[in-house]
């Protein structure tokens, strides 16, 4: 028979009480950088100008009959002005500024079109619209630009990637279509964020409602065409807004696990970003709540929470919804943009990533 002394018995204890120390993701630390102004809410797209300065549109849920809303932050998350888009529908999406020309352009969702916006005035203009064909049931969600210049918009209802050239005008062109772009899932958003990789020789996209990236292979000539879309990696819960760094490293924001996602360009996770904590006394997210759109800007990434409850579609509701409900104070987040070492991942034998 044996016997144990009482040390020894606590020293068991202990180490079934405690878990080994086997890797986990290092989550980091989510910081709440801004607060929409009072009477606002649901924060969508996000882009950052040369200066630092951070954009955001809203997308009203459900539609207002207000023209949609772009708040400007300094980089200390101080309000700097909000700009009504002038006749813009109350839904905004995407927004990013043009790379050659320093143009903004801003998805409107409940207008079907992509607009050029004034960020001081909010004078807008039409840079592109949809056929009048392809109109009913479209969904511009997104938008990303290849190396000449060009404007890719996702269309999260039909499967397909518009396009057109660096200065717009007229007409959008459908570059790709794809039934890997649509999607019969929850939320019903197919083809979502965008990215080109660092050599321009794939677009990956979002595909939300499947928890998928899909990849397409980009072929150069005149003009520029696609290969044939594919599935780049499944899995990833409420697949939404993504960018790719520098050295290929692909970041989802991932809207129903309150997380951001990053993958290496093989398509394996190599870290996992920020969660969910709850709410404070004024009814702000702490950590991410649906978070949706992402952008990179010296050293910080940068997250809205839109804050979503899906039953406000008629659809059932998510894990999350309830706690969207009841978010009363819509903000934007920011994590550090640093990929934590984990063993076995970042460790210089070729997972194509730099780990700090």
């Amino acid at each position: 028979m044996f016997s144990f002394s009482r040390a020894a018995i606590l020293l068991l204890a202990s180490l079934l009480l405690c878990p080994l120390n086997a890797a986990a993701f290092e989550r980091g630390e989510v910081e709440k950088f801004a607060t929409l102004s009072k009477g606002f809410g649901n924060p969508e797209g996000i882009t950052v100008d040369s200066q630092g300065y951070v954009y955001v549109t809203t997308f009203a849920v459900p539609a207002a009959e207000t023209p949609g809303q772009l708040f400007v932050f300094n980089r200390q998350g101080h309000l700097q002005r909000r700009v009504p888009i002038k006749g813009s529908s109350s839904q905004l999406l995407g927004l990013d500024f043009h790379p050659d020309t320093g143009d903004l352009l801003v998805i409107d969702f409940g207008g079907q079109r992509l607009l050029k916006v004034d960020p001081i005035t909010g004078e807008s203009s039409d840079f592109a619209t949809l056929p009048v064909v392809s109109k009913p049931g479209a969904g511009l969600n997104a938008l990303t630009f290849d190396k000449n210049g060009n404007v890719y918009i996702s269309d999260s209802f039909q499967g397909i990637i518009w396009r057109t050239g660096l200065h717009g005008g007229g007409e959008l062109v459908a570059w790709v279509t794809s039934p890997l772009l649509l999607t019969s899932g929850t939320p019903p958003f197919g083809a979502n964020g965008l990215a080109f990789n660092k050599h321009s020789s794939a677009l990956f996209v979002a595909n939300t409602g499947d928890d998928r990236i899909i990849r397409i292979p980009v072929i150069y000539g005149i003009p520029i065409t696609p290969g044939t879309p594919e599935v780049f990696v499944n899995s990833i819960n409420g697949a939404d807004g993504l960018i790719i760094d520098k050295d290929d490293n692909l970041w989802v924001a991932a809207n129903q696990s309150d997380e951001i996602v990053v993958l290496d360009k093989t398509g394996k996770v190599i870290a996992k970003l920020g969660d969910f904590d709850g709410l404070d006394r004024h009814g702000a997210p702490i950590g991410l709540l649906f978070p949706a759109s992402l952008v990179r800007h010296d050293g910080w990434i940068y997250v809205t929470n839109l804050a979503l409850d899906l039953r406000l579609f008629g659809l059932p509701q998510a894990v999350d919804s309830q706690w969207a409900a009841q978010a009363k104070t819509p903000t934007i987040s920011r994590i550090r943009a640093r990929i934590p070492r984990i063993s076995g991942l970042c460790d210089g034998h070729g997972y194509g990533a730099k780990c700090d």
